[in-house]
């Protein structure tokens, strides 16, 4: 059985070709969404001698293979180019954005891993029994809301409704702590409580897979607790398809941010390529979605890596 940390090494060697076709994809794909971008920047403004200067001035005039290659040649040297509305570096705009959107997916992924783990090994552990049942119940309802549904909801009821909560906007950490996780509450359990339905799910199916294996019937027939055959011998058993699925649903709350970001207003990257596919906005979409493809391709291998420190298999060789 391959180690571990060969995976990992496999998947590092992987992620340069994989980003080189996501950059096509998406590349290709922009130039698929009607409408010129000169058109949109300029607005009413706009006259076809503005339009071409325009276009020749962010060399949208060229071949759509010489693009393609000065953008993947800048792209090489660190240089994420232009935004074509606020003539700004977008390097510097992803760097000003990106802490929001990393601190609204660990938030989120904390709150995910608190309310499905728990569910699941409670499930898990009293099969058949209320919290099997709940679990259960709580995962299908969970997994079949919507992000954007459950975020509406979550703001008309505790925000609007009863004035527990912010309904939008952001405050850095470095301002008030408070402020900042009072913001962050309802777009973090947005993100987190599908998440925790899925992760409940598959923890309650690893941990009733690994209970019936032999090991832990020899465990308490030499008479150890319940608690203890659980935490000492189930969990860290059941631990890799729960970190597996917790890596991937981290992949997903990236994605997710985009509409999450949008609905409270959340200054972060996610909100920012919504805008820029809005605006025709080529190299600002091109940009961001790579960075979000390179986090999720990073999210994958720590958790390959992470795979190591938890396997018994592997800790024991």
């Amino acid at each position: 059985m391959a180690s571990p940390w060969v995976y990992a090494a496999r998947r590092l060697a992987l992620a340069v070709p994989l980003l080189l076709g996501m950059s096509v994809l998406v590349f290709g794909l922009m130039r698929l969404v009607p409408g010129d971008p000169a058109v949109v920047v300029l607005g009413y403004k706009a006259t076809p001698e503005g339009v071409r200067a325009l276009r020749e001035a962010f060399h949208l005039d060229e071949p759509l293979p010489a693009q393609y290659v000065r953008w993947l040649a800048a792209l090489v040297r660190g240089d994420f180019g232009v935004d074509f509305r606020q003539n700004e570096p977008i390097g510097r705009m992803i760097l000003d954005r990106l802490p929001v959107t990393l601190e609204l997916t660990l938030v989120a992924t904390a709150g995910a891993a608190l309310i499905g783990i728990p569910l699941g090994l409670l499930g898990g552990a009293r099969r058949r029994g209320f919290a099997d049942r709940a679990t259960l119940a709580i995962g299908l309802v969970g997994v079949s809301i919507p992000d954007f549904w459950l975020g509406i909801m979550l703001m008309l009821g505790l925000s609007l409704g009863a004035g527990l909560l912010p309904s939008g906007g952001f405050v850095p950490i470095g301002e008030s702590v408070v402020d900042n996780l009072q913001h962050l509450v309802l777009p973090a359990l947005t993100l987190a409580l599908s998440r925790a339905a899925v992760l409940g799910r598959l923890s309650r199916a690893a941990v009733l897979d690994v209970a019936q294996r032999g090991f832990v019937q020899f465990a308490r027939a030499k008479g150890l607790a319940e608690p203890a055959v659980l935490f000492r011998h189930v969990l860290p058993n059941a631990a890799i398809p729960i970190v597996t699925v917790l890596g991937l649903q981290i992949g997903y709350m990236l994605g997710g941010a985009i509409v999450v970001e949008m609905i409270f207003t959340l200054p972060g990257v996610g909100r920012m390529t919504l805008d820029a596919v809005l605006e025709r906005n080529y190299p600002v979409v091109q940009s961001t979605v790579l960075v979000i493809g390179a986090m999720f391709m990073l999210v994958n291998l720590a958790t390959d890596i992470l795979y190591g420190v938890i396997d018994p298999r592997v800790r024991h060789r």
